[in-house]
């Protein structure tokens, strides 16, 4: 079997690989005992049989690591159709640079392995598969619910901005996570920077609205504060 990874987590040994259709029962087992462990319920939209199954009928890529005992981590990444829901259509992005975008949907680890990286590991190794897939993408978007801290976190170290606030999947506030692929879109110099509580939902919109973009957080008396940055060409 080829692996994309073979690490150790203390004394355990694990290895990372291309799930396919054969691990969804596995991956949904995964999936409802992660949601079991969350206080706030609403902060994972999870996916469907019929969305996994979309995933991984060449529709985006899956990956999963393993130990001994099975399946304790995956990361997914989604080809969206193309329609009014798009993210790219939340960031401001033109119709015809829809089709480049792919989105990181779910990533779920095993509350008795949380702690160890694995969410860093499995975004690094997905990102290197995506690259090989025929379809060449510029952006990669995701969405994240506000006080999501490990969602958040792992978002922002790789890379990823936010774009938008607003209300996603019927009635849920989301954050819009955008980053480019292709290492374009420099020649910009950080111009001004804003702290925004999280919980200022209007605060922050505002900002958006006006092309700031949210670079990273940062805790402040208990609570979270985002960093917002406004940009401006280079001199």
């Amino acid at each position: 079997m080829d692996y994309l990874f073979e690490g150790f987590i203390d004394s355990e040994s694990y290895t990372v690989r291309l799930l396919s259709k054969e691990d969804i029962s596995q991956v949904q087992q995964l999936q409802e005992l992660v949601v079991e462990t969350l206080t706030e319920k609403k902060n994972l939209q999870p996916l469907t049989y019929e969305e996994l199954n979309y995933i991984l009928t060449g529709n985006g890529l899956m990956i999963g690591a393993f130990t001994e005992t099975g399946l304790i981590a995956f990361r997914a990444l989604l080809i969206p159709p193309i329609d009014e829901e798009h993210l790219g259509l939340d960031v401001g992005l033109d119709a015809e640079e829809l089709p480049r975008v792919i989105y990181q949907e779910i990533s779920n680890v095993h509350p008795d392995y949380r702690g160890n990286r694995l969410q860093q590991t499995l975004a690094h190794l997905i990102m290197q598969e995506q690259a090989k897939l025929d379809q060449k993408f510029t952006y990669v978007a995701c969405t994240v619910a506000p006080f999501n801290i490990p969602s958040l976190k792992d978002k922002f170290k790789q890379g990823m901005e936010i774009a938008a606030l607003k209300v996603k999947y019927v009635d849920q506030l989301r954050y819009v996570f955008i980053k480019r692929l292709d290492g374009d879109g420099g020649g910009e110099e950080i111009s001004e920077i804003a702290r925004v509580p999280m919980g200022d939902v209007e605060g922050q919109q505002a900002l958006l609205d006006e092309g700031w973009r949210g670079i990273s957080m940062e805790e402040d008396d208990g609570g979270y504060r985002v960093l917002y940055v406004r940009r401006q060409p280079l001199s």
